[in-house]
Protein backbone atom coordinates (compact mmCIF):
# COMPACT_ATOMS: atom_id res chain seq x y z
CA UNK A 1 0.00 0.00 0.00
CA UNK A 2 1.05 3.80 -0.56
CA UNK A 3 2.02 5.49 2.78
CA UNK A 4 2.77 8.89 1.42
CA UNK A 5 -0.02 11.03 2.82
CA UNK A 6 -1.89 10.42 5.85
CA UNK A 7 -5.16 13.13 5.94
CA UNK A 8 -4.14 16.04 7.69
CA UNK A 9 -7.05 16.10 10.75
CA UNK A 10 -5.16 13.23 11.68
CA UNK A 11 -1.79 14.59 12.11
CA UNK A 12 -2.77 17.03 15.12
CA UNK A 13 -1.06 16.88 18.31
CA UNK A 14 -3.60 18.41 20.11
CA UNK A 15 -5.37 16.23 22.55
CA UNK A 16 -8.80 15.79 20.93
CA UNK A 17 -6.68 14.69 17.73
CA UNK A 18 -5.16 11.98 19.35
CA UNK A 19 -8.52 10.71 21.17
CA UNK A 20 -10.26 10.92 17.85
CA UNK A 21 -7.37 8.78 16.23
CA UNK A 22 -7.57 6.38 18.94
CA UNK A 23 -11.05 6.31 18.70
CA UNK A 24 -11.20 5.75 15.08
CA UNK A 25 -8.39 2.91 15.59
CA UNK A 26 -10.43 1.04 17.83
CA UNK A 27 -12.98 0.97 15.60
CA UNK A 28 -11.18 -0.17 12.47
CA UNK A 29 -9.32 -2.90 13.90
CA UNK A 30 -13.24 -3.61 15.52
CA UNK A 31 -14.23 -3.62 11.65
CA UNK A 32 -11.24 -5.89 10.79
CA UNK A 33 -11.56 -8.48 13.58
CA UNK A 34 -15.21 -9.03 12.07
CA UNK A 35 -14.29 -9.07 8.27
CA UNK A 36 -14.37 -12.57 6.61
CA UNK A 37 -13.25 -11.04 3.11
CA UNK A 38 -9.46 -10.72 2.93
CA UNK A 39 -9.25 -7.88 1.02
CA UNK A 40 -11.48 -5.72 3.12
CA UNK A 41 -9.59 -6.74 5.97
CA UNK A 42 -6.55 -5.51 4.11
CA UNK A 43 -8.13 -2.14 3.34
CA UNK A 44 -9.28 -1.71 7.07
CA UNK A 45 -5.83 -2.22 8.00
CA UNK A 46 -4.63 0.09 5.24
CA UNK A 47 -6.49 2.82 6.93
CA UNK A 48 -5.05 2.01 10.18
CA UNK A 49 -1.85 2.71 8.86
CA UNK A 50 -2.70 6.02 7.38
CA UNK A 51 -4.92 7.08 10.61
CA UNK A 52 -1.55 6.89 12.80
CA UNK A 53 0.75 7.36 10.00
CA UNK A 54 1.70 10.70 11.78
CA UNK A 55 2.51 8.74 14.96
CA UNK A 56 5.25 6.77 12.41
CA UNK A 57 6.64 10.36 11.13
CA UNK A 58 6.75 11.83 14.77
CA UNK A 59 9.04 8.99 15.58
CA UNK A 60 11.26 9.73 12.33
CA UNK A 61 11.86 12.69 13.55
CA UNK A 62 13.45 11.98 16.67
CA UNK A 63 16.82 10.07 14.92
CA UNK A 64 17.07 13.34 11.74
CA UNK A 65 19.81 14.69 11.48
CA UNK A 66 22.32 12.03 12.98
CA UNK A 67 23.53 11.41 9.28
CA UNK A 68 20.48 9.07 7.86
CA UNK A 69 18.05 10.41 5.08
CA UNK A 70 15.35 11.67 6.59
CA UNK A 71 13.30 10.49 3.69
CA UNK A 72 14.42 7.09 4.01
CA UNK A 73 13.53 7.27 7.85
CA UNK A 74 9.97 8.02 7.10
CA UNK A 75 10.32 5.29 5.06
CA UNK A 76 11.37 2.86 7.57
CA UNK A 77 9.09 3.88 9.98
CA UNK A 78 6.18 3.52 7.73
CA UNK A 79 6.84 0.05 6.88
CA UNK A 80 7.58 -0.61 10.27
CA UNK A 81 3.97 0.63 11.30
CA UNK A 82 2.13 -1.41 8.28
CA UNK A 83 4.00 -4.78 9.87
CA UNK A 84 2.56 -3.78 13.37
CA UNK A 85 -1.06 -2.83 11.99
CA UNK A 86 -0.52 -6.88 10.43
CA UNK A 87 0.52 -7.98 13.76
CA UNK A 88 -1.34 -6.41 16.38
CA UNK A 89 -4.11 -8.41 17.92
CA UNK A 90 -7.25 -6.35 19.55
CA UNK A 91 -8.02 -9.48 21.97
CA UNK A 92 -4.83 -8.76 23.74
CA UNK A 93 -6.21 -5.45 25.45
CA UNK A 94 -3.68 -3.10 24.63
CA UNK A 95 -4.21 0.43 22.54
CA UNK A 96 -2.37 0.18 19.06
CA UNK A 97 0.10 2.55 19.35
CA UNK A 98 1.65 1.20 22.89
CA UNK A 99 2.08 -1.91 20.58
CA UNK A 100 2.76 -0.08 17.27
CA UNK A 101 5.54 2.44 18.91
CA UNK A 102 7.57 -0.28 20.03
CA UNK A 103 7.85 -1.64 16.84
CA UNK A 104 8.19 1.10 15.03
CA UNK A 105 10.73 2.47 17.53
CA UNK A 106 13.30 -0.86 17.22
CA UNK A 107 12.56 -0.77 13.45
CA UNK A 108 14.37 2.88 13.21
CA UNK A 109 17.05 1.49 15.97
CA UNK A 110 18.03 -1.56 13.68
CA UNK A 111 18.12 0.27 10.07
CA UNK A 112 20.76 2.62 12.43
CA UNK A 113 23.07 0.11 13.37
CA UNK A 114 22.68 -1.71 9.94
CA UNK A 115 23.27 1.56 7.54
CA UNK A 116 23.80 4.56 9.69
CA UNK A 117 27.46 4.12 10.75
CA UNK A 118 29.71 5.56 8.76
CA UNK A 119 32.64 4.21 11.31
CA UNK A 120 30.93 0.99 12.26
CA UNK A 121 31.71 0.04 15.76
CA UNK A 122 31.70 -3.53 17.15
CA UNK A 123 27.77 -4.58 18.00
CA UNK A 124 28.92 -4.73 21.28
CA UNK A 125 29.48 -0.87 21.45
CA UNK A 126 26.88 0.13 18.93
CA UNK A 127 24.02 -1.47 21.73
CA UNK A 128 25.74 -0.06 24.42
CA UNK A 129 25.69 3.21 22.85
CA UNK A 130 21.88 3.05 22.15
CA UNK A 131 21.41 1.75 25.89
CA UNK A 132 22.97 4.98 26.85
CA UNK A 133 21.01 7.41 24.22
CA UNK A 134 17.97 6.03 25.73
CA UNK A 135 18.75 6.16 29.38
CA UNK A 136 20.49 9.99 28.83
CA UNK A 137 16.56 11.20 27.52
CA UNK A 138 14.56 9.05 30.16
CA UNK A 139 16.84 10.30 32.66
CA UNK A 140 16.61 14.36 31.28
CA UNK A 141 12.55 13.84 31.90
CA UNK A 142 12.64 12.05 34.87
CA UNK A 143 15.54 14.52 36.97
CA UNK A 144 14.89 17.38 34.93
CA UNK A 145 18.75 18.05 34.03
CA UNK A 146 20.91 16.30 31.62
CA UNK A 147 22.49 13.49 33.29
CA UNK A 148 25.87 13.32 34.55
CA UNK A 149 27.97 10.57 33.13
CA UNK A 150 28.06 8.85 36.50
CA UNK A 151 23.81 8.58 36.71
CA UNK A 152 24.08 7.16 33.25
CA UNK A 153 26.40 4.43 34.88
CA UNK A 154 24.62 3.89 37.88
CA UNK A 155 21.19 3.57 35.66
CA UNK A 156 22.86 0.82 33.17
CA UNK A 157 24.98 -0.68 35.52
CA UNK A 158 27.87 0.38 33.09
CA UNK A 159 31.87 0.47 34.29
CA UNK A 160 33.69 3.53 33.31
CA UNK A 161 35.48 1.72 31.22
CA UNK A 162 33.12 0.40 28.99
CA UNK A 163 30.99 4.18 29.05
CA UNK A 164 33.84 5.79 27.79
CA UNK A 165 34.13 2.74 25.07
CA UNK A 166 30.51 3.74 24.20
CA UNK A 167 30.92 7.39 24.44
CA UNK A 168 33.73 7.00 21.95
CA UNK A 169 30.80 6.25 18.92
CA UNK A 170 29.64 9.36 19.09
CA UNK A 171 30.28 11.01 15.50
CA UNK A 172 29.88 7.79 14.13
CA UNK A 173 27.21 8.86 12.25
CA UNK A 174 28.20 11.84 11.01
CA UNK A 175 31.54 13.18 11.52
CA UNK A 176 32.54 16.55 11.67
CA UNK A 177 32.50 18.73 8.42
CA UNK A 178 35.89 19.37 7.34
CA UNK A 179 33.92 22.31 6.19
CA UNK A 180 33.19 23.13 9.49
CA UNK A 181 34.89 26.39 10.91
CA UNK A 182 37.76 25.94 13.62
CA UNK A 183 36.72 29.57 15.42
CA UNK A 184 33.56 32.04 15.28
CA UNK A 185 35.62 34.30 13.13
CA UNK A 186 34.79 35.14 9.79
CA UNK A 187 38.39 34.95 8.68
CA UNK A 188 39.30 31.53 10.56
CA UNK A 189 40.01 28.49 8.76
CA UNK A 190 38.32 25.47 8.68
CA UNK A 191 39.06 21.85 10.30
CA UNK A 192 40.07 20.69 6.52
CA UNK A 193 42.77 23.65 6.59
CA UNK A 194 44.25 22.08 9.58
CA UNK A 195 44.84 18.38 8.30
CA UNK A 196 48.11 18.01 5.71
CA UNK A 197 47.84 17.51 1.72
CA UNK A 198 48.41 14.03 0.88
CA UNK A 199 51.66 14.98 -1.02
CA UNK A 200 53.01 17.28 1.54
CA UNK A 201 54.98 14.77 3.74
CA UNK A 202 56.32 12.54 0.77
CA UNK A 203 59.26 14.62 -0.06
CA UNK A 204 60.64 14.76 3.83
CA UNK A 205 59.58 10.79 3.94
CA UNK A 206 61.84 10.14 1.29
CA UNK A 207 64.95 11.62 2.17
CA UNK A 208 64.53 10.41 5.77
CA UNK A 209 64.26 6.61 4.03
CA UNK A 210 67.54 7.78 1.73
CA UNK A 211 69.64 9.59 4.37
CA UNK A 212 69.08 7.58 7.31
CA UNK A 213 72.15 5.00 6.62
CA UNK A 214 74.36 7.50 5.42
CA UNK A 215 73.88 9.72 8.74
CA UNK A 216 74.13 6.83 10.70
CA UNK A 217 77.99 6.77 9.68
CA UNK A 218 78.59 10.09 10.52
CA UNK A 219 80.52 10.83 13.59
CA UNK A 220 78.98 11.52 16.62
CA UNK A 221 79.92 15.23 16.39
CA UNK A 222 78.71 15.62 12.86
CA UNK A 223 75.58 14.28 13.52
CA UNK A 224 74.93 16.73 16.20
CA UNK A 225 76.08 19.18 13.97
CA UNK A 226 73.20 18.63 11.79
CA UNK A 227 70.85 17.96 14.58
CA UNK A 228 71.94 21.64 15.45
CA UNK A 229 71.61 23.07 12.41
CA UNK A 230 68.48 21.47 10.47
CA UNK A 231 66.48 20.54 13.78
CA UNK A 232 66.71 23.44 16.49
CA UNK A 233 67.20 25.70 13.46
CA UNK A 234 70.45 27.46 15.27
CA UNK A 235 72.96 29.46 13.60
CA UNK A 236 76.48 28.98 12.71
CA UNK A 237 77.66 30.96 15.24
CA UNK A 238 75.31 28.61 17.71
CA UNK A 239 76.63 25.98 16.83
CA UNK A 240 80.18 27.04 17.05
CA UNK A 241 79.66 27.72 20.52
CA UNK A 242 77.81 24.48 21.49
CA UNK A 243 81.17 22.18 19.88
CA UNK A 244 83.77 24.44 20.58
CA UNK A 245 84.92 25.67 17.05
CA UNK A 246 84.47 29.11 15.27
CA UNK A 247 81.88 30.19 13.26
CA UNK A 248 84.03 29.80 10.08
CA UNK A 249 84.94 26.08 11.19
CA UNK A 250 81.44 25.03 11.08
CA UNK A 251 80.88 26.70 7.84
CA UNK A 252 83.49 24.00 6.52
CA UNK A 253 82.27 21.53 8.38
CA UNK A 254 78.29 21.63 7.31
CA UNK A 255 80.06 22.11 3.59
CA UNK A 256 82.15 19.34 4.20
CA UNK A 257 79.11 17.16 5.73
CA UNK A 258 76.61 18.12 3.19
CA UNK A 259 79.59 17.06 0.52
CA UNK A 260 80.27 14.28 1.97
CA UNK A 261 76.23 12.42 2.29
CA UNK A 262 75.28 13.83 -1.79
CA UNK A 263 78.71 12.08 -3.04
CA UNK A 264 77.38 9.01 -1.13
CA UNK A 265 73.53 8.89 -1.89
CA UNK A 266 74.53 9.86 -5.93
CA UNK A 267 77.20 6.88 -5.61
CA UNK A 268 75.01 4.60 -4.61
CA UNK A 269 78.05 4.66 -2.30
CA UNK A 270 77.36 3.69 1.51
CA UNK A 271 80.97 2.78 2.97
CA UNK A 272 82.17 4.38 5.92
CA UNK A 273 82.13 8.71 5.54
CA UNK A 274 84.56 10.79 6.75
CA UNK A 275 83.70 10.50 10.41
CA UNK A 276 86.84 11.97 12.31
CA UNK A 277 87.15 14.59 13.96
CA UNK A 278 90.32 15.65 12.52
CA UNK A 279 91.73 19.40 11.55
CA UNK A 280 90.30 18.99 7.65
CA UNK A 281 87.88 21.65 8.32
CA UNK A 282 90.06 23.43 10.44
CA UNK A 283 93.20 24.25 7.86
CA UNK A 284 93.46 26.89 5.58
Amino acid sequence: MSVSHAPRALAGTTPSARDERSRRTAELFDAVTSAQDPARRQDLLDEVVLVNLCVARSLARRFAGRGVDAEDLEQVASEALVKAAGRFDPAHGKDFLSFAVPTVRGELQRYFRDVGWVVRPTRRVQEARWAISRAEAELTQRLGHTPEPDEVMDELALTPEEYAEAASANGCFAPTSLDRPTSVSDDGGTIGDLLPDQEAGLPACEARVVLAPVVQMLSERDRRVLFLRYFEDLGQKEIGSAIGVTQTQVSRILDRILGDLHQAITHDDHEQVSSTDDEREMDG
